[in-house]
């Protein structure tokens, strides 16, 4: 007997499976607040050398000068006709007070007494706390990197921890370390403390995002696994968009960290009410917990009657695995180890393109906030298009075909000029719609790609992969210095040759989920003339 048999019988979509994504919404909110946040804390506003040192010497006459006329003698400036960032004159230049060149000539030494910066838009970041700029810029992208190295690490040891002992114990893992840590990075007194905060941070995170969706995928039925998918991804869209309106309202890093942090309190209250996977208890033989979970499913979608027919000894039929599984079994048999293999370049393509331009909102003529709102917002139409498309033409289609769209509209923006600015952000914006319509489809077909009993071990493995392509995409865009135009050339590249390989993997549309690796290396035929009925089953 099936695990898709019994489901349709106590309800494969009903208020138990809303109650699910409901009890979920939050921390996939706070998701993206944490994954993008880097964006407003990390900020660099428009700042110079601070020349409160340099006429020391001058026998009082720098001090009788206006302020203006003190930039003008202590700071270069550049051809726009604004101070320098990063250099300042290595003593007071008067004579430019009567000729009024800009001192391009004037030797010129890096920034003595730290820098002066614009609050205007910024009360506090980390770029202003630390001095993260000039020499030390890197550091701001760096910060990113060791966040999403934390989720890398966390992907491969939930993924390992929630096939091993559930969903529901180690979801209540990830957020006591996400709350834990995250609060804590709100107190960081140094760059080197807040980097590994961080970094536990988003080991923590990594959890919650891979468990639910797993979680629920595996409690709905067949017809609607897409449903759940999209509604689960538009979640995160509602997460991204107040993050831009949160960060506008609160402009210091510390009070921001806190204040995306702080929903997943309640999150943990809920905690209590999220059901363990029944296909995870009875893939492990924990047949009366998974009845117990069951039954509490047929009454919520009032199918009592139904729930009864299915006793221990029907459940206990389910085939279980004789053995624990581990990531080794992603790679030991030839159409899995295929399959491991295709889903992490996919998975790291996606990630690594939705990142490099979810990372990089500047540019385009409009405040960061706006850029960031208007990304964000995109994001619910292409999840509502993709839904139609994913049962339309099917998941593989969807998946390469997203993909390639966003590398197009990527390489088209390289060749856009740059007076150009409104129709630069309008083909961005359509790119940044796209990559999250790839990402909506990778997480739900990669859930219906691998087998029940390593399913977590594989969102693990891919995860890993995707948080390798999120890791990177900070550092690809430092290439900029090298060559404006490097980044988007490599994150196009990307995209398009992991959207050419989604096109090597099987369709799952319409398809079970498979329970055993027997499934995917010795999969059953199905004729053309079968297919799914309401009630569950083939026929």
């Amino acid at each position: 007997m099936m695990f898709e048999n019994i489901l349709e019988e106590v309800g494969g979509f009903g208020p138990f499976q809303i109650g699910i994504v409901v009890l979920l919404c939050v921390p996939r909110i706070v998701l993206p607040c944490h994954f993008l946040l880097n964006n407003f804390i990390a900020a660099s506003p428009p700042h110079r050398c601070d020349i409160g040192t340099l006429g020391a010497g001058g026998g009082g006459l720098f001090g009788n000068l206006t302020g203006e006329q003190r930039l003008t003698v202590g700071l270069p400036l550049r051809e726009d006709g604004a101070p320098k960032s990063c250099e300042m004159f290595a003593e007071p230049q008067f004579q430019l007070l009567a000729n009024g060149s800009a001192g391009a000539d004037l030797p010129t030494v890096p920034c003595r007494s730290g820098w002066v910066y614009d609050n205007s838009t910024f009360a506090a970041t980390l770029t202003t706390e630390w001095d993260l700029v000039c020499d030390r810029k890197s550091l701001i992208q760096t910060t990113s990197s060791i966040f999403f190295l934390g989720l890398m690490i966390g992907a491969v040891t939930f993924g390992f921890l929630c096939d091993k002992y559930g969903r529901k114990k180690t979801l209540l893992a990830s957020y006591v370390i996400s709350i834990a840590f995250g609060f804590a990075s709100a107190f960081a007194n140094s760059y080197v403390a807040f980097a590994v905060l961080r970094f536990i941070t988003g080991f923590g995170l990594t959890g919650i995002s891979i468990n639910a969706v797993v979680l629920g995928i595996e409690w709905v039925d067949t017809r609607h696994r897409s449903c759940i998918g999209v509604i689960g991804g538009l979640s995160w869209s509602v997460g991204n968009m107040l993050l831009a309106g949160l960060a506008f309202m609160v402009n210091d890093w510390r009070t921001l960290i806190m204040v995306v942090t702080a929903p997943l309190g309640f999150a943990v209250l809920t905690w209590w009410w999220i059901p363990e996977s029944a296909r995870w208890l009875l893939a492990h033989g924990k047949v009366e917990n998974a009845q117990f979970y069951l039954d509490k499913c047929a009454k919520f979608n009032k199918r009592q009657k139904v729930a009864s027919k299915f006793k221990l000894e029907t459940l206990s039929n389910i085939e279980k695995p004789d053995k624990s599984y581990n990531y080794l079994h992603l790679v030991k048999t030839p159409k899995m180890r295929r399959l491991t293999l295709l889903t992490g370049i996919v998975w790291f393509g996606v990630a690594s393109t939705y990142y490099g331009i979810s990372l990089n909102i500047g540019g385009f003529g409009l405040n960061i906030y706006l850029t960031h709102f208007i990304y964000a917002a995109v994001e619910v139409p292409a999840k509502l298009l993709i839904y139609v498309f994913l049962n339309l033409v099917g998941r593989k289609k969807c998946q390469a075909g997203t993909l390639l769209l966003t590398g197009t509209c990527i390489v088209a923006n390289i060749f856009i000029p740059q007076g150009l600015w409104h129709v630069r952000a309008v083909v961005a914006v359509v790119g940044k719609g796209l990559s999250e319509a790839s990402f909506t489809t990778v997480f739900l077909y990669t859930t219906e790609l691998y087998p029940t009993v390593v399913r977590q071990n594989a969102l693990g493995f891919n995860n890993f992969m995707s948080r390798l392509g999120v890791s990177v995409a900070p550092l690809i865009l430092l290439l900029e210095d090298v060559w404006p135009v490097l980044p988007q050339v490599i994150i196009c590249s990307v995209a398009i040759v992991s959207g050419l390989v989604a096109l090597l993997l099987p369709e799952t549309m319409d398809a079970r989920l498979p329970e055993s690796i027997d499934d995917i290396e010795k999969p059953r035929s199905v004729k053309k003339k079968e297919r799914w009925t309401p009630r569950g089953g083939i026929k």
